[in-house]
């Protein structure tokens, strides 16, 4: 708007107000003398006075009104937001269902047939690899172990006996290989029964919490059959995800991943530690492992995640927000931008733009568009090529 303009709209601004404030007044005065008069002609000749007087006040107004819609060029420029564009770290994820797992979830079988004798943890119990969790009745192997290792140690002293004087060149050498042959057969018997006995006691095989107990003290336990404890060690988790074959390129150990657990509410930042080598040729996907942390306690085997795994990241890229842009007759993507003449207004350029990749309603703009530019960020579906705007907002 130039200067004159400004003038000439303040002097009607002055007009308007100065002509109400006298209408006003007047009225004010005039009205109140002849309500004190209480002479109802006079009152009714005041009022349509007052009534003629409004209607040539309202036509002078609407006069004014047109008057400031023609001077007033801002009132036709198209109101627009722009968003000043600058260089940005830009990162790309491609998300996935994984599964969290550990490798140290198991349920515990006996290896011995008989009766449940002890039970030594509870459910929830913290237990150490190797530490006993329960004894199965060994059925008299004790005392069978005991006569063995007797009969053992005999053997022993006649073949060492017999090794000596064979040593003397004192007897047969038949003599000599059956005492011998009789010693390692009883120390193999007594060998088997000690491995056929220590079946009869239950141990951890690993570390790690006694998370359900299914068989009680007393029962009839089986090899195979009966299930006797769940031991799971949190320790060490992971999440499983299968990643489409596609990604075998820019997916490595290492690679940057965002993970959520919808159930608990949970989320992380974590890395690949494992890429599998081998593609499933059923659906073309391979194995990923990503690192779970393992103070998080709310985090439990079978849970279902979201993986983010980050494919693809640019230092420094042009991003937009996704429904900045438009689309053309030719079907190409375009924006608009904003070269100022004023500090709120300014003329609109249209862009051919080649975009990139797009994540989390951003895209990578790799051409048409440059740092420190305006684009118009809300607005730019009613606007043509070389129109003036208003800078409404600027973001």
């Amino acid at each position: 708007m130039t200067k004159m303009n400004h003038q000439k709209m303040k002097k009607i601004s002055l007009l308007i107000i100065s002509f109400l404030i006298l209408v006003s007044c007047g009225k004010e005065d005039s009205v109140e003398k002849v309500i004190e008069k209480g002479n109802l002609s006079e009152i009714r000749a005041k009022k349509a006075e007052l009534s003629a007087q409004q209607s040539e006040l309202t036509s002078k107004i609407a006069q004014l009104d047109a008057a400031i819609e023609e001077l007033d060029t801002d009132t036709k420029f198209s109101l627009v937001s722009v968003r000043q564009v600058k260089d940005s770290l830009f990162k790309h994820y491609v998300e996935l269902p994984g599964d969290v797992e550990t490798k140290q979830n198991i349920t515990i079988y006996p290896e011995f047939s008989g009766v449940l004798l002890n039970v030594n943890v509870n459910e929830g119990d913290r237990v150490q690899k190797g530490q006993i969790l329960a004894r199965i009745d060994e059925g008299g192997l004790g005392s069978q172990l005991a006569q063995l290792e007797a009969q053992a140690a005999l053997a022993k002293t006649t073949f060492e006996r017999q090794q000596r004087l064979w040593e003397q060149n004192i007897g047969s050498e038949i003599q000599y290989l059956e005492a011998k042959t009789n010693y390692e057969a009883m120390q193999n018997s007594v060998d088997q029964l000690r491995s056929q006995l220590a079946k009869t006691v239950v141990r951890a095989p690993f570390s790690g919490v006694i998370d359900e107990i299914f068989t009680e003290q007393g029962e009839v336990v089986a090899p195979g059959q009966s299930r006797l404890f769940r031991l799971i060690n949190l320790s060490d988790m992971y999440i499983s995800a299968a990643v489409p074959e596609s990604y075998l390129g820019s997916i490595k150990k290492g690679t940057e991943v965002m993970v959520e657990i919808a159930a608990t509410g949970t989320s992380f930042e974590s890395t690949v530690r494992q890429v599998g080598n081998f593609v499933n040729p059923n659906n073309r996907t391979f194995e990923i492992q990503v690192a779970v942390p393992s103070n998080n306690e709310q985090i439990k085997p079978n849970l279902i995640a979201t993986v983010k795994l980050n494919d693809y990241t640019s230092e420094e890229a042009i991003i937009i927000p996704e429904n900045v842009i438009l689309k053309n007759s030719a079907g190409e993507n375009v924006a608009y931008v904003v070269t100022k003449q004023t500090d709120s207004t300014g003329v609109a350029e249209r862009r051919i733009l080649e975009t990139g990749r797009s994540y989390d309603n951003s895209v990578e703009i790799l051409s048409g568009l440059q740092a420190g530019e305006l684009v118009i960020t809300s607005g730019a579906r009613s606007i043509q090529e070389g129109e003036q705007v208003k800078i409404a907002k600027q973001n």
